[in-house]
């Protein structure tokens, strides 16, 4: 049996190119701001985990950060 542990979510801004690809994967963890530059506008709940995860994995620069609490 898999269960999803809770996981803490940041984006590097620096190395963010603007994709969207994590909006697309993710819209309640991750919003662009003006400028194209995501952002975490809230930390996933166990549900939105393996979305956060495929957001990570379409990251074209490896811009998301995930971290197991």
């Amino acid at each position: 049996m898999f269960v999803e542990v809770a996981v803490r979510v940041s984006v590097d801004g620096e190395r963010c190119v603007g994709s969207g690809h994590c909006v697309d994967f993710a819209p309640q963890v991750f919003r662009q701001r003006e400028d194209g530059v995501s952002q975490v506008i809230g930390q996933p709940s166990t549900e939105q985990v393996a979305a956060v995860r495929e957001a990570w994995d379409a990251c074209p620069v490896v811009a998301i950060e995930i971290s197991e609490d």
